[in-house]
């Protein structure tokens, strides 16, 4: 900046450009505030007035409320809103899995997932409900024609075993995204919500286990670590 007589003669001022704004997770309010999304020109001033361009200063995003600047990848983080309802989900779709390697035949399994599912924000949730899901699953997967309207719950868990696809599919759209943004103990409590359905009517299944490790994969916890914590909830020696 060069002065004169206390008089800024030349300098270089940053214009911004607003290019769009929307709601974002605002670390230095705490919470979801709303946001502008902004690119900046560097340019020379001459008495004040900003004549050449400089160079880019780069693109930024302003909380509307507190001002804090950030990069652009804080917009990569969820809203609280956001995050509630992957979570939401995910809880749901594990209890589902579980009850489609075999624990839909068992009540007390049921009533674990229900009340997993009911935790975890779907509070109307109720086990006819998940049955019907787990009924369209079966129907949608063509592996069993009639199944949806013969099911009950005596004889959805050896209709509904072994359907692969929807169990590969829904886990890893429902959980991998969330795992970015979970603590390892937040990951953890997911698996072992899920362990709980499995075990509420006795030991793992084979199927049980194999959808508890595919869990785990999608949550980013290695092999090891979910063999141990899927062991230490059944009350078994690691």
């Amino acid at each position: 900046m060069l002065q004169f007589k206390g008089l800024c003669v030349l300098g270089v001022r940053t214009t911004w450009h607003t290019e769009g704004d929307g709601d974002f997770f605002c670390a230095d309010c705490g919470g979801d505030r709303g946001y502008r999304r902004r690119s900046g020109v560097r340019r020379l001033t001459v008495l004040g007035l900003p004549l050449w361009p400089r160079g880019s200063a780069g693109t930024i995003v302003e909380c509307l409320v507190c001002r804090a600047r950030y990069g652009p990848d804080a917009l990569e983080r969820p809203t609280t809103t956001v995050f509630s309802a992957m979570l939401r989900d995910a809880v749901h779709t594990v209890a589902l899995a579980v009850l489609t390697a075999g624990g839909a035949n068992g009540g007390a399994a049921r009533s674990a997932a229900v009340g997993a599912v009911r935790s975890a924000g779907f509070t109307d949730c109720t086990e006819d409900q998940l049955l019907g899901l787990l009924a369209a699953i079966v129907a949608d997967e063509g592996r069993f024609p009639g199944a949806a309207d013969a099911w009950g719950p005596a004889g959805l868990a050896d209709a509904i075993d072994g359907c692969g696809s929807w169990l590969s599919i829904e886990l890893h759209e429902a959980l991998e995204p969330l795992a970015r943004h979970l603590a390892p103990q937040g990951r953890e409590r997911i698996l072992l919500q899920g362990a709980r359905i499995a075990l509420a009517d006795g030991p793992y299944l084979p199927a049980e286990r194999e959808v508890l490790t595919a869990v785990g994969r999608c949550l980013s916890i290695t092999r090891e670590e979910t063999d141990r914590l899927l062991e230490a909830a059944a009350g078994t020696p690691s």
